[in-house]
């Protein structure tokens, strides 16, 4: 089968559209033709060798977490799905090495849930990882109607779904993002403010009594402002800083795969209740472009790759 693969750590120049041997399912795995795969950061962090030490690692490496395609073959014990089933998956599993990036992947039944008829295959791709990384994090804060959430990053892919997520929740959502992006904030039903200086000034003319919770998608120097916007018994969550956790006693999350979760926001999603934006679509061989485009760090919404 064709995939992007790569056989050592390094830039997006280590990835090469090749053939490699078929991928095959496992006792409690099915086998997906890949229609669609969405690229998130952490792929090229893991490229990087970031996460050496948190998951192995075997080369050669196939990307990718997020997928949307069509069952092809089941594994002996996989009663939740059938040869034609529509699915979509955060495929994440114990190694880093068959991703999504392929004309074929084995998918753990765990992370898998069937496609709605409503969505497309791209967008169904879009949505694992970001969408559980939101509603997570949202989840693990504790928002809910009435409060104030400041999320930082607000239009990036997991900030966007977060928004929606914590306005669904009933909360007064204010949103950090650059100016281009402040319309889109809005029509997620945030109030933006512009992150970097005077963010502080700008974020407390809106909410003077501090915030109920701040949602840190943005990294840097975003928890560093926590003392001055987060109220007095209020809670912050990161996916990028643990001093939330270890210096402010809120949340350090790291994403994952849940079958409930995820149904949710399939759901959702089918319903027009959350909204999913594409920023481009790719084909497989030129997957490395891509990546190129989402290491700027410049992208609203999600970057999907068609196989």
């Amino acid at each position: 089968m064709k995939a992007i693969a790569y056989e050592r750590f390094g830039n997006a120049q280590v990835l090469e559209l090749k053939e490699v041997r078929d991928a095959h399912p496992g006792s409690d795995s099915v086998l997906v033709q890949v229609k669609a795969a969405s690229l998130n950061p952490v792929d090229y962090k893991v490229r990087q060798g970031h996460l050496q030490g948190l998951i192995d690692t075997v080369f050669p490496v196939i990307p990718g977490w997020d997928v949307a395609g069509v069952v092809v073959k089941t594994g002996l014990d996989t009663p939740e799905f059938e040869v034609g089933d529509e699915i979509l998956a955060y495929a994440r599993k114990d190694v880093i090495s068959g991703g999504t990036l392929a004309e074929l992947v084995e998918v753990p039944v765990r992370t898998a849930v069937h496609k709605p008829k409503e969505l497309t295959f791209e967008e169904a791709a879009a949505l694992p990882l970001a969408g559980l990384t939101a509603l997570q994090t949202v989840r693990r804060a504790g928002v809910s109607a009435g409060q104030t959430v400041l999320v930082h990053a607000a239009a990036g892919g997991v900030g966007s779904f977060a928004t929606q997520l914590a306005v669904l929740a009933g909360a007064r959502v204010v949103g950090t993002a650059s100016k281009r992006n402040h319309g889109h904030l809005r029509s997620l039903g945030a109030e933006p403010v512009m992150y970097g200086d005077g963010l502080v000034e700008s974020a407390r003319a809106l909410v003077p009594e501090g915030f109920d919770v701040i949602l840190d998608f943005a990294g840097h120097s975003a928890v560093e402002t926590v003392p001055a916007l987060l109220r007095d018994g209020g809670l912050v969550a990161s996916i990028t800083d643990s001093r939330a956790r270890d210096v402010y006693g809120g949340q350090y999350v790291w994403v994952r795969p849940d079958r409930a979760n995820l149904a949710e926001l399939a759901g959702l999603a089918a319903r027009g209740s959350l909204k999913i934006e594409i920023a481009e679509v790719f084909d497989l061989a030129d997957a490395a472009e891509a990546y190129r485009k989402l290491e700027t760090g410049h992208v609203r919404g999600k970057i999907v790759v068609r196989v």
